[in-house]
This record gives structure tokens, C-alpha cells and sequence, in this order.
């Protein structure tokens, strides 16, 4: 080891002697103008230099595998230096003394040793290591062979896997290379950013029922829920694009068809669906049992708000003055978790996520708003007398609503941030003179939170600073949904215009247009389900053979997949992807599409 750092010490110094003469040539013109001529610099003498340069190295550096006594001092160091230079070394102490200083600070360098020549034992390099992203572990993996093994060690990638999401549900022992995991994971999320911007994927509309308008839609994780006019449910499950949907059966008798009330709301989460009729009944089903409802709970009055947990198995319905909370018990029986009672008609209604044992909820009921706990009786959150709420959303902590400002002191309508542990109001964002119709904090980003107006707006509101960062001419009519996630804004309208904006750009990305309002807008890193619900929930022609004006009034359910890469208009539209079978023929124009199967 002394003979190779002899060699490039040699090397080093061989280098900068070079150098040094080099200026000192450059400069001499200059000196001699300034000041009195100093004797000349030989070459030779210069190389006599070197070598006592050389030897001092060499003897420091022969003595570094000694006990850490016998080393030189800084102090020692110079003093030999200054021994080991010759008499006419000294007369040029212009370029000499700078030469030793750079010998002395090469010398002191080398007494700091390196982390990564130190015996460190491996479980604590790991622990320092973790406290890096991908991008200092790259360059770490660069430095040396030592840190390069580190630096690539499974338990390290695995981690970053876990926290930027993918693959949420694997094990360590699942992959035996973690690191090529992760730079799959990246490259298939700059595919799946790259397919959004440009549209780019298959788009199917999910299969209807001929004599039936859509009522509701609800979707959960690419699972989609809707209720019809007939009394019908059904439910589709995209992420095996099998759009052939299943009926979820009801309690009713079969001797009276058409008879059955409308479908009022739906609702869905990983394990049960949830429909509410016009009549006052509740049917829930277990999507993992079969198509008949596991319980059925009846209202004396028709159900205003329906809400499902999206974790557990909880149940929240408002039906006239009453809020009712249901939930299975240990032993899976259905039944009443808690009972409130409140002073007016429930508009919206909320469960708010990850509380525990106890079930939490929030509901607006005109100008008051109630923290409904399970273990406690109804609680006023928020009252303003004449300040009706318009739109209602919750996250684990927080409740966002919008209030419209009525009176004689007109101070603009507001969306009021609410802490929902301390019970105190935390923001009071926006003043548009249009309503607020919809506000999403669940699915937003940390300290972000979008909302939509009938000033035909959308706004960008930082909960930071309590300022609106972008505001979004975005429909020509009001805004009726909205969801964002940490780059993109995706928002439906009242005129049926879905819009997807690029908000870090403020730029429209791309929009599609349907006749019926956008009332459900549901999306994830590769997949956007639209669900355009007319206002009038009725059939207009009795003749069901006439598809093409049945369709115009229908209703529509629309899914986007932009995990496949293909361009959304030569997706396979869904009358080609039916088998020879099935007759769906009647309810398309035969002169526009064939039945041809799936090709």
C-alpha cells in the first residue's frame, strides 16, 4: 500500500511541479516590472527539491504502519521539510514555500481515512444508508466497491418500493431483486403518466339495462356499483375488463314486476355493496358470498343520505329526522350501532376513515353541521343561521364543507376546514359569488384540496396558507365533480364535460363530452371511471326498440384504462367484444356494427 501511494504521490507531484513551472514562466515578465529580480529557479535544483519531498513522503508514509505514536506531527512535518530543503531551495521561497503547503495539506488528507475503509459493521451501515433516496443511493453505489454492495442491498430498495407505493402488499422474500423491481415499478409509472397526457389507452361504456335510466353510481377501486329506475343493481368489475355485469338480486316480489321503487344510492367498498330505494329500503351484499343481500333494514320514511366506510364493514343512512349507523357484531349479525337524532333534513352525510372501534360521522343538515359519534350523542360542529351547507367531504382528521353566505352582510361563499378532534374551524377559503357544488380532501394530496363551483371554476385551495394556488376556468356550466391527485385535476360539469388538467402546467390535458351531467368521477394511476346521470329519471319512449333515443336519455358509465397502450379511439367498442352467444344486436344499429365476436 506505501509503494502505491509512493507512485502517486510521485505522479502527483511530478504533475504540479509541471504546473508550477509552467506559471512562474507566464509571470516572469510581469514580476520583473513589479519588483527587483529574484535569483532564478533551476530545474535542476527544482528536482533536487522533489527528491527531499520524495524521501519526507516516503518516511511518513513507510511510518503509517506503525503504532499511532511513532507518526509525524503537523508540527514535525514542517520542520522536516524545511530541514530537507537546499540552501538555494530556500532563496526561491516564492514558488517553494507554496509547493511545501500543498505537501503538507496532501499529507494531512491523507491521515483522513475514508468511512468505507473503516471496519463498520454492516447492520449499522444499512441503518445510515436508509435515511437515502434513490437518487443518493446511486451515487453512493458509485464511490467504491464497499459502498457499491451497500448501497444495493435488498432491504434498502424494498423500502423505497414501500413508500413511493408500489407493490404495497409484497414481502421482502417475494422478489430476489429488489432494485430491478423498483426500476420496473418507475418506468411503468412514467408509461402510465405519459398514456394520460396523451389520452392514450382503451375506453369502454359499461354495459346498461334496455329499459331502465341510471339513478346512481358509485365506484371503489375499479369495482363500479350502479342503480337504476327499475330497482335493479349491478355491479362491474374493470380490472378484469369483464364488462358482462352480474345483477345483485333484492327481496322484492316477483308478482308484481316493474313495480319496484327506484334505486335512490348506491355505495361500495372492497368487501360489500350498499342500495338504498325510494321506499325506505336498505339491502347490503357481500360481494364475496353471492348475489343475494345479507341484511335488509327498513325506514318509515324514504333514505336522504346513504354512507359507506371505504375500510370496515359500516353503514350510515339519514331518513327524515333520524341518522342510524349500523354494523355487523362479532358474531356477523347486522345491527344498530348508534341513533341520532337532529333538528332538520340530512343533506349529506359522511363517514370519516380510521377511528377506531367506534364509527364516526358527519352530516349537514341545511345550515348546521353534526359530528355524529358512536359513542356519544349528536354534536354541533358548525352553525351559521341562513348559511346553508352545499357540499361535504372528510379525511381522518379533517372535514371540509362549503357554506353559501345569505343576509344582509354578504361575505362571499366559503369552504370552512374543520379539525375534527379539536371541533374548531382551521380555514375559511375562497369568496365566489357562485356555490360551492363539490369538494374532495379525502383523495388529495397533504396540505392540498379542490373544489368546484357553479361560478363554473375549479379551485386549487392551499391549506398551508389558507390562498387559492390556481383557479381553473374549467366548464361551461357549473362544476358537479372533481378529484386530483399530486399532478393532475380530472373535473366533470354540469353540461356533461369531463376535463382532465395538468394543474402544475395549468394546462388542459384532454376532455370528452357526454349529454347527461357528470355526477361520479373515480380514478387511479391507470384507470378513470365517469358516470353521466341524467335529471330526468324517466323513460321517455315506451317503444325499447328505438335504441337511439332510448340511449340519448339512459345514461352513461364510462371506463378508461390507460394501462393498455393503445390509442382511445381504436379501442374495441363493446358490441365487438360480445361472444357469438349473446344477441346484444338489437340494441345496436346493425348497419353501423356486427355482433363479430371477440377476435
Amino acid at each position: 500500500m506505501a509503494e502505491h501511494s509512493l507512485d502517486e504521490f510521485r505522479r502527483r507531484w511530478e504533475e504540479e511541479l509541471a504546473q508550477t513551472q509552467a506559471l512562474r514562466k507566464r509571470r516572469r515578465p510581469e514580476a520583473a516590472e513589479r519588483r527587483p529580480r529574484r535569483p532564478e529557479v533551476v530545474p535542476g535544483r527544482d528536482e533536487q527539491q522533489a527528491s527531499g519531498y520524495l524521501a519526507l513522503a516516503q518516511g511518513l508514509l513507510e511510518g503509517a504502519g506503525r503504532p499511532p505514536v511513532a507518526r509525524a506531527t503537523r508540527a514535525e512535518r514542517q520542520e522536516a521539510a524545511s530541514r530537507s530543503r537546499s540552501p538555494p531551495a530556500r532563496e526561491a521561497a516564492g514558488g517553494g514555500e507554496q509547493l511545501v503547503d500543498q505537501l503538507i495539506r496532501d499529507l494531512n488528507e491523507m491521515d483522513d481515512v475514508p468511512f468505507f475503509d473503516i471496519q463498520l459493521p454492516y447492520e449499522l451501515a444499512i441503518n445510515i444508508f436508509q435515511y437515502l433516496d434513490r437518487k443518493e443511493l446511486g451515487r453512493c453505489a458509485q464511490v467504491s466497491k464497499t459502498w457499491k454492495v451497500i448501497a444495493e442491498d435488498e432491504v434498502l430498495w424494498y423500502r423505497l418500493c414501500q413508500q413511493e407505493g408500489h407493490l404495497p402488499e409484497s414481502s421482502i422474500s417475494d422478489y430476489s431483486c429488489w432494485k430491478l423491481i423498483f426500476q420496473e415499478c418507475r418506468a411503468k409509472e412514467h408509461m402510465l403518466r405519459t398514456n394520460w397526457k396523451n389520452r392514450k389507452g382503451a375506453v369502454s361504456e359499461l354495459e346498461h339495462i334496455p329499459d331502465a335510466v341510471l339513478c346512481d353510481v358509485h365506484s371503489h377501486d375499479g369495482v363500479v356499483i350502479a342503480g337504476y329506475t327499475s330497482g335493479d343493481v349491478r355491479v362491474w368489475d374493470t380490472r378484469t375488463w369483464d364488462y358482462t355485469a352480474p345483477f345483485l338480486e333484492s327481496d322484492y316480489e316477483e308478482d308484481e314486476p316493474g313495480m319496484q321503487p327506484y334505486v335512490s344510492f348506491v355505495r361500495i367498498n372492497s368487501s360489500l355493496a350498499v342500495a338504498a330505494y325510494e321506499d325506505g329500503f336498505l339491502n347490503i351484499w357481500d360481494l364475496r358470498t353471492g348475489r343475494y343481500p345479507i341484511h335488509r333494514f327498513e325506514h318509515d320514511a324514504r333514505i336522504q343520505a346513504l354512507a359507506l366506510s371505504q375500510e370496515d364493514a359500516t353503514v350510515a343512512t339519514a331518513s327524515a329526522f333520524d341518522v342510524v349507523m349500523l354494523c355487523p357484531n362479532e358474531e356477523g349479525y347486522w345491527q344498530i350501532a348508534a341513533e341520532f337524532e337532529v333538528q332538520k333534513l340530512v343533506d349529506y352525510l359522511e363517514i370519516v376513515p380510521d377511528t377506531g372501534r367506534y364509527p364516526v360521522a358527519v352530516a349537514t343538515a341545511g345550515d348546521l353541521v353534526y359530528l355524529l359519534k358512536a359513542e356519544d350523542s349528536a354534536r354541533t360542529l358548525h352553525y351559521v343561521y341562513g348559511q346553508p351547507v352545499t357540499c361535504l367531504d372528510v379525511s381522518a382528521n379533517q372535514a371540509a364543507f362549503g357554506v353559501k353566505s345569505l343576509g344582509w352582510v354578504y361575505e362571499g361563499n366559503k369552504i370552512l376546514v374543520y379539525s375534527l378532534e379539536a371541533e374548531r374551524c382551521l380555514s375559511k377559503l375562497g369568496n365566489a359569488l357562485g356555490d360551492f357544488t363539490c369538494v374532495n380532501l379525502r383523495d388529495s394530496p397533504p396540505n392540498l384540496m379542490v373544489s368546484g363551483n357553479m361560478d363554473r371554476r375549479v379551485r386549487l385551495h392551499d391549506l398551508r396558507t389558507d390562498t387559492i394556488a390556481l383557479s381553473i376556468s374549467a366548464h361551461q356550466l357549473g362544476v358537479s365533480s372533481v378529484q386530483m391527485d399530486d399532478w393532475k385535476i380530472v373535473s366533470g360539469g354540469e353540461e356533461g364535460l369531463v376535463s382532465v388538467w395538468d394543474y402544475r402546467m395549468n394546462q388542459k390535458l384532454w376532455e370528452v363530452h357526454s349529454r347527461h351531467p357528470v355526477r361520479h368521477i373515480s380514478f387511479t394511476c391507470h384507470s378513470l371511471i365517469t358516470a353521466h346521470v341524467p335529471y330526468e329519471r324517466v323513460v321517455r319512449n315506451a317503444d325499447l326498440d328505438n335504441f337511439v333515443t332510448h340511449r340519448r336519455h339512459r345514461g352513461l358509465i364510462q371506463a378508461y384504462e390507460f394501462a393498455v397502450d393503445r390509442l382511445a379511439f381504436q379501442s374495441t367498442v363493446p358490441i365487438c367484444r360480445s361472444s357469438c352467444d349473446t344477441i346484444p344486436g338489437y340494441n345496436y344499429d346493425l348497419a353501423l356494427a356486427f355482433p363479430c365476436d371477440n377476435i
